[in-house]
């Protein structure tokens, strides 16, 4: 009977250590992001961006302008925020977020899982995959309405690859040029029947009206990344991503920046 009480006497011990420390933690004030509170401090966020890749981020006359330096600046008011731009090379892009010189990256930067060990990302804010473009009145709905037919693309690129690998089971003549506009000039004239591009210059080519995307081929989300330790920021910036889009900025700057119908 003794020893029954003292068990019972220890497990009211436990269980109010359990209490206790439940109690603690359910207490303590939510973790801090380190890299937002800095932002939040200094009221600026830090945007590093590569000035190469038209119609996403390039100089002109000494100012950066683009998609995504209009992007940054709408995600910076959103949150109450100046911005200030870092000029980097696209190869240095994360190390401008390691050696904290930057909050944020923005410059058509495809999702990277592989740099998640130091990056984390948004939510993907544009499609930078390959499209099948064909004129408005073409019945091509997929690659494999193109048998017997003809397929334009730029030489060397990850289109003209993959109109190599479809072209080892499907006959298919594949149109080889330096330039998207002379794939264009060439789909208009009936010398081929579709083009494969990338989406950017896919959606510049509709902007007369009579081409349009048949398909998508492949997927290649754009993100924006941030440091692996700013939790806080990425949910800030999804949240401004996704108010933004509701309010029709993404589609708008679509259309003013590839003239996207």
């Amino acid at each position: 009977m003794k020893r029954h009480r003292m068990l019972d006497g220890m497990a009211i011990v436990v269980l109010i250590a359990y209490s206790w420390l439940a109690w603690s933690v359910q207490s303590q004030e939510a973790p801090i992001d380190p890299i937002y509170a800095g932002i939040r401090e200094r009221g600026v966020l830090r945007v590093a961006v590569d000035p190469g890749y038209r119609p996403f981020v390039e100089e002109r006359d000494g100012m950066l302008v683009g998609f995504d330096i209009d992007l940054a600046r709408a995600l910076a008011a959103e949150l109450g925020l100046e911005v200030v731009f870092v000029r980097s090379g696209f190869d240095a892009l994360y190390d401008q977020l390691t050696s904290q010189q930057a909050d944020l990256i923005a410059s058509a930067l495809p999702y990277a899982p592989e740099q998640g060990y130091r990056a984390r990302f948004s939510q993907p804010y544009f499609d930078g995959g390959l499209m099948l473009v064909t004129r408005a009145d073409s019945a091509i709905g997929s690659l494999s309405d193109l048998r017997e037919r003809r397929l334009g693309v730029i030489l060397g690129s990850e289109a003209d690859a993959l109109a190599r690998r479809f072209a080892l089971s499907t006959p298919v003549t594949i149109y080889e040029a330096d330039e998207e506009a002379m794939l264009i000039v060439a789909l208009r004239s009936g010398a081929v029947d579709a083009l494969i591009l990338d989406h950017v210059a896919a959606l510049g080519a509709l902007s007369t009206g009579d081409l349009r995307i048949a398909a998508a081929l492949s997927y290649e989300p754009y993100v924006l990344a941030m440091p692996a330790s700013a939790f806080q920021l990425e949910l800030a910036i999804n949240r401004a991503l996704q108010q933004l889009d509701e309010r029709g900025l993404l589609s708008a700057l679509r259309q003013q920046w590839m003239g996207a119908p």
